[in-house]
């Protein structure tokens, strides 16, 4: 019986969001919520349900079994990091934005598949980027952190297809978020230029978008990218 057969109500479902206390992720928790669902924020903002920093794998571990089960994962903890061209970026920086961007997601991927699996269900949503298909100039680490992500999506995709556990990734264009206050003006006005609406996106919008992929009513979708881009995708 999966956990969301008719007898089993919405309510007995469990989310961990990453990055739960702002922007994307904040916005999520509120849909899901809304959906009568138990959400649990990840976050290293203190406040959240779980302060936990997802670069030290050994703490992601620790939080999840913490939690108990989680039925939904949502991981959309990321960090910008730097704003210049690749030859000018730092050793640290780069380690920094895949500590957080990829090894995040990976930990937390990896400390919820097993239950998942035991039980047959599960939805997992991977936050990607428009940038991680396109790569966005003077964000070399950011873009190619997206990319990893998007590859370790598709892969996680197949190794589960028959399992009951669905993996899919949102790429978005820009979405007004306090992620982007740390995006230089140039760069943030370049990567806006580039949507055909010529507006940038609403944390609500992508929301819903989660709420579907972390639900019964996606069910031949795994290993995905999903764009919200206004426009922006062209593959």
């Amino acid at each position: 019986m999966s956990p969301t057969d008719s007898s089993v109500p919405r309510s007995a479902l469990r989310a961990v969001i990453t990055g739960g206390m702002s922007g994307l992720g904040a916005a999520s928790a509120i849909r899901l919520a809304a959906d009568g669902i138990e959400v649990v924020t990840f976050d290293v903002t203190e406040g959240a349900d779980v302060v936990v920093d997802i670069s030290d794998p050994a703490a992601v571990s620790e939080a999840v079994r913490s939690v108990g089960r989680v039925d939904i994962l949502v991981n959309c903890a990321g960090i910008v990091g730097p704003n210049r061209p690749l030859w000018e970026v730092q050793d640290e920086e780069w380690a920094r934005v895949f500590a957080v961007n990829v090894t995040g997601t990976f930990a937390l991927c990896r400390a919820v598949v097993p239950g998942m699996r035991e039980r047959g269900w599960g939805r997992i949503v991977n936050f990607a980027s428009m940038a991680g298909k396109d790569g966005n100039p003077n964000l070399s680490a950011y873009s190619a952190s997206k990319a990893a992500v998007i590859a370790m999506t598709k892969s996680l995709g197949k190794e589960l297809a028959t399992s009951g556990v669905l993996v899919n990734a949102i790429a978005p264009a820009v979405i007004e978020t306090p992620m982007n206050d740390a995006t230089s003006p140039e760069v943030l006005a370049y990567i806006t230029g580039l949507i055909p609406m010529k507006r940038v996106g609403r944390a609500e919008e992508v929301a819903e978008l989660v709420a579907w992929l972390a639900s019964d009513r996606v069910s031949f979708s795994t290993g995905a990218v999903y764009d919200i881009s206004g426009g922006r995708a062209t593959y």
